[in-house]
């Protein structure tokens, strides 16, 4: 395996496309790792994927997170170049300069081994986590999901900056430059037991999931764990108070078409990216019944969830988030060996 330094382009800007925002999400699998060791006054150095040449299993953003006391979290490919990453990203938590790495996969192989497919080189930025004021803005806005867009230098001193948006922003030549944005949310009709381990298992994909019941004994079960906002509100009020957006989803959980419906008719009047209602076919077909006049029933899913086979509360969260994945990335949700299209969906980038 190859590592030259200074291997930059003239400017690496990142911007999300319209498909979901999987950069931001990868600084988002990081940073609790990151923040933490910063507040333990422990250093941390970032190896973040600035660009590449060639196929990859991670997008531009994918970041690396070094601790001066050995442990890391993140990844930069599929495996085959964060062991030499990791001694750079030491390296420099031992005082050498920050630079930007040019990692070669498959340098290191014997004559008769075959060169990996993703043998493009990728280009890493080295450098310590940022300063506290832009270490500060991140971790407010992806706590509170406002907009944020960051930029570092590629070149010496490798600066950081933050500002609402990219125009407010200094120019400082070569630079990687990335725009986070809020979690889309996850709205839960129906705080039922189903709901308690979609929202566990939402809270890893980095949704914003909120739990609605107008009942208080459902609301008051103890059954969440403080990975959603619990809401005793009817779904349609509630809704109407807090518009969704096309990267919104909406799942009917509860059962009673007095709470399902009205969620559904709210959901389906907007623009939410995935609606879709919990039971078999045979209440699928009465609830399409009773909501034929419904604007944008064509829409609706049901019942939900991907053809998984599972019976038990875990495997008809994983069916249901499965689905919302594969409507989100525009997949139809079949086999990988049964597809020709790249595995990973990948969001709109340029290098300017």
């Amino acid at each position: 395996m190859s590592v030259r330094k200074n291997g930059l382009p003239d400017r690496c800007r990142h911007r999300p496309g319209t498909g979901p925002e999987q950069e931001e999400r990868v600084l988002r699998e990081v940073w609790p790792f990151v923040d933490a060791h910063r507040r333990a006054g422990r250093p941390v150095v970032l190896a973040r994927l600035v660009g590449r040449d060639g196929p990859g299993s991670r997008p531009l953003g994918a970041t690396m997170a070094a601790a001066e006391d050995g442990t890391w979290r993140g990844s930069l490919s599929g495996g085959c170049v964060e062991g030499i990453v990791l001694d750079t990203a030491r390296a420099v938590l031992a005082g050498a300069a920050p630079h930007v790495t040019a990692v070669s996969p498959g340098d290191d192989l014997l004559p008769w081994e075959d060169t990996p497919v993703c043998a493009g080189e990728l280009r890493v930025l080295i450098t310590p986590a940022p300063p506290k004021p832009v270490h500060t803005a991140i971790t407010t806005a992806l706590a509170e999901d406002r907009p944020l867009t960051v930029r570092v230098g590629l070149r010496p001193p490798h600066r950081w900056s933050t500002a609402a948006t990219a125009d407010q922003l200094p120019d400082m030549g070569p630079a990687f430059t990335e725009e986070l944005t809020g979690r889309p949310r996850l709205l839960l009709i129906g705080a039922t037991d189903l709901a308690a381990v979609l929202a566990t298992l939402a809270g890893t994909l980095h949704r914003k999931v909120a739990v609605l019941d107008p009942r208080p004994g459902h609301v008051a079960s103890g059954a969440f764990t403080g990975t959603a906002d619990i809401v005793r509100a009817w779904p349609d009020d509630w809704i109407a108070r807090h518009p969704l957006g096309v990267r919104d989803a909406v799942v009917t959980l509860s059962h009673d078409p007095r709470i399902d419906d009205r969620a559904l008719r709210a959901a389906l009047a907007g623009p939410a990216g995935y609606v879709a209602a919990l039971g078999s076919r045979a209440t699928h077909a009465q609830r399409l019944r009773r909501l034929a006049d419904a604007p944008g029933l064509d829409r609706l899913t049901g019942p939900a969830g991907l053809d998984l086979g599972g019976a038990s509360l875990a495997e008809s969260a994983l069916s249901i988030l499965a689905e919302l994945v594969a409507v989100d990335n525009g997949r139809g949700g079949r086999r990988l060996r049964d597809g020709d299209l790249p595995i990973r969906a990948t969001t709109a980038a340029a290098h300017i």
